[in-house]
């Protein structure tokens, strides 16, 4: 089998104007003095951590994770038919398109990340298990590189906090899912001061809503199942 890691611009499968956000609104972020692993941007009131890179990916496939995490739990969760088509934003690996390629056997996940060398350990392992039906797709830092209305759900863990760009990337995301698509963001819970994850690697459940309003996305729901991490849904009207 031969898996294809799409650029930005085939994945796309659109015409540029048909896939762009909005106008980027002035004064959408600032630049103070950067702390504790950020980056000095600021997003409504929220500093943008620095990237863990591929140099993480064994953070990723770690053997207690699942025990940690209980990622069965997340995957189990998702509201998902056979045959949609999902999106894994920041796959990294492909820890969770593995385990979502065979919950959609007659869809496809792309899987999106803006690493190549994270895009390569993900192919050789969808390889290795035998999967044709992921995706993995080279995204840039403000476009996941998706086609207008092409997926029904939208899956992010532990990764929207590093987005550089986060409005124009959910604004595309908005672009791409179906009407009545779906956003489930994980994230370690800011609120919750015995989670050992650093502070800027959390978020809390009210920013993470402030955010997604702003991209044009519903809150729906928050499932309180995973130990450490919010599961919130979020929907596109």
């Amino acid at each position: 089998m031969v898996v294809a890691v799409l650029t930005v611009q085939l994945a796309a499968g659109c015409t540029r104007e048909a896939s762009e956000p909005r106008e980027v609104p002035s004064g959408l972020y600032e630049t103070r003095a950067a702390t504790g692993g950020g980056t000095g941007k600021f997003y409504r009131g929220r500093q943008i951590s620095q990237v863990m890179g591929h140099q993480g990916a064994a953070w990723l496939d770690r053997p207690s994770r699942e025990q940690d995490e209980r990622t069965d739990l997340l995957v189990e969760n998702l509201p998902l038919e056979p045959g949609d088509a999902v999106a894994d934003i920041g796959a990294g690996t492909g820890y969770f398109a593995e385990r979502i390629a065979r919950r959609v056997p007659q869809g496809q996940v792309f899987a999106v990340d803006i690493e190549p060398a994270m895009l390569e350990l993900l192919s050789e392992r969808v390889q290795a298990a035998g999967l044709d039906n992921v995706i993995p797709v080279l995204a840039s830092e403000t476009d996941p590189g998706l086609r207008h209305g092409s997926v029904d759900l939208v899956l992010i863990v532990d990764a929207y906090h590093e987005f550089s760009h986060p409005w124009e990337v959910m604004r595309h995301l908005h672009v791409a899912l179906k009407r009545g698509g779906r956003v489930v963001l994980i994230e370690y819970r800011g609120e919750d001061p015995a989670v050992p994850i650093k502070r800027l690697h959390k978020m809390t459940q009210m920013q993470a809503k402030r955010e997604m309003e702003a991209a044009g996305f519903a809150w729906e729901t928050t499932g309180d199942f995973l130990p450490q991490q919010h599961f919130m849904v979020f929907t596109k009207p």
